[in-house]
């Protein structure tokens, strides 16, 4: 091994990471229950001080980072003008490659997707003036295949909301209807690409978030089985159930986004297999019928309480047309789906807290990359800046603390033990299905709430009460698309497509099919 130089002997001489002082050191240890003299406080002082030693050196190592490959400027926050619907959080334009699949698409990208240069806030006042120094691999994807960036859109605040009224600059509101949810927690994204001002979107979605805002804007939205698209680079929730994937106004587009953004990130993302195959899946939805296909029609994600008659027969009627282009629909039965969003609370509430408290927004435990400047910045405005974080944010927060502390994973645990079973339930239909399907949302978008009409656990139950169909596949995997399957009166309905693992094909080419139906119309 090579000695170091006389220069990097002095360089690495003094720490520069701060440590404990001893009565600092007395108050952790008191508070994980150990039990220490205040000599061996002063002993154990003096290891950690050693041990500091060791990160000074690896402060002067640099380490590696994600491309940053095209120029672009800071940007602007845009004026009510510019954003009618609050659906902009900050507009910048990158120019991607000058050819590619996507040359000529202009994209929005969710606001918890890390774009260099560009500031991020997830949509919490506390991480405002958080701008990273890295591009997520979607957006290296994006651009390299030619797209133009126009800038980040909206997400609610700190991604924790199935609905539109959580995000910091105020509530993001409905393509169709001002006065209603746009959904959430993408819904920037589904109303940006609605209204025109952008073709396509990437979304995140941890219990709906691409699908939900999809249904209610009645945009096409797909999150692909875990790990088809890379991770790399976005704000975590909680890494089991974390997903990216596009949103668009046609199938085509959806599929177009999804070929570019989808495959391997050389084990950047440990979310992923090494072996992804990414089809062509433009070329392969476009078929005359689907002679041969059989679709299940799941019984359970009908008939909640909260359903609307409306929503559940224009699902059932778009469904049944499929069979006009050969399609063979049978009634199917999870009953397990019926315990999803409990599973998924598990996972979210104490996963959600080790991952956004403890690992400042992004998780540890797991090889692969850190955005360890972005941790930095989010982590200290997690832990300090506290009454800037929204209430529902806390109340899971504090959920997930309790869990910890109480049951110490017990929980979680065991609704990852209990997911398998879900994933496993859902794998023995598609055995002899192609294709699922359910209402994406089984009511049309609700009324938006007005500033001091909830209390603060009415808006909390606001937040999470349109997640009955979606959140099975976040926590078995499996891909799932929204579409727009018909209206009541001028509000879109969701169908929700579910296919196998790594069949995106099919969803996609039952979307198109409906899409086809639906245009013939």
């Amino acid at each position: 091994m090579t000695e170091p130089s006389k220069e990097q002997s002095e360089l690495f001489q003094d720490p520069t990471v701060p440590g404990p002082t001893t009565a600092e050191l007395s108050t952790l240890a008191t508070r994980l229950n150990y039990s220490l003299s205040d000599d061996e406080v002063k002993q154990c002082h003096s290891l950690i001080t050693d041990a500091l030693k060791g990160f000074n050196r690896l402060d002067h190592l640099v380490e590696p980072t994600l491309p940053v490959k095209y120029p672009r400027t800071p940007g602007y926050r845009p004026t009510a003008e510019e954003n009618p619907y609050h659906a902009w959080y900050w507009k910048s334009t990158i120019k991607g490659a000058d050819s590619g699949k996507l040359s000529g698409k202009t994209i929005a990208i969710k606001d918890n997707v890390m774009v260099a240069g560009v500031p991020m806030m997830n949509g919490c006042r506390a991480l405002e003036g958080t701008v990273p120094d890295v591009d997520a691999t979607v957006v290296t994807r994006l651009l390299d295949a030619g797209g133009t960036l126009l800038g980040k859109a909206t997400c609610e605040n700190m991604c924790t909301s199935g609905c539109s009224f959580t995000a910091a600059y105020g509530p993001v509101l409905n393509f169709h209807d001002q006065t209603r949810s746009a959904g959430g927690s993408s819904n920037g994204s589904a109303v940006l690409v609605m209204a025109g001002d952008v073709d396509m979107a990437i979304g995140g979605d941890q219990g709906g978030s691409v699908r939900l805002p999809s249904c209610w804007n009645g945009s096409v939205g797909i999150k692909g089985t875990w790990g088809l698209v890379p991770y790399t680079g976005a704000l975590s929730i909680e890494p089991s159930v974390d997903h990216l994937g596009p949103i668009a106004r046609t199938v085509h587009d959806c599929a177009l986004m999804l070929e570019v953004i989808a495959g391997y990130d050389n084990g950047l993302d440990h979310r992923q297999p090494p072996n992804i195959v990414v089809p062509e899946y433009t070329k392969e939805i476009e078929v005359d019928n689907l002679n041969g296909m059989k679709i299940g029609i799941l019984q359970e994600g009908f008939g909640f309480d909260v359903s609307e008659e409306a929503v559940d027969r224009i699902v059932r009627e778009a469904a049944h047309k499929l069979t006009s282009v050969g399609a063979e629909l049978v009634d199917v039965s999870i009953p397990m789906h019926k315990h999803s969003e409990d599973i998924e609370m598990g996972l979210v509430f104490e996963g959600g807290y080790h991952c956004m408290i403890r690992g400042s927004v992004q998780g540890l435990g797991y090889r692969g990359y850190y955005p360890t400047n972005s941790m930095k910045t989010v982590g200290a405005a997690m832990k300090h800046d506290t009454k800037r974080q929204p209430n529902n944010f806390k109340y899971l927060m504090l959920t997930g603390a309790y869990l910890n502390e109480t049951f110490h994973g017990q929980y979680y645990g065991r609704c990852q033990n209990l997911g398998r079973l879900l994933r496993q339930a859902y794998d023995d239909v598609l055995k002899d299905y192609d294709v699922l399907i359910m209402p994406t949302i089984p009511f049309v978008a609700q009324k938006l709430p007005k500033e001091g009409e909830m209390t603060f656990q009415e808006r909390t139950h606001y937040c999470t009460g349109n997640l009955q169909n979606t959140m099975a596949a976040d926590v078995t995997g499996h891909p799932a698309l929204s579409i727009n399957a018909g209206w009541v009166g001028k509000l879109p309905v969701g169908m929700m497509i579910v296919g196998k693992h790594w069949d995106e094909t099919t969803v996609l080419k039952v979307a198109r099919a409906h899409e086809k139906i639906m245009g013939s119309q």
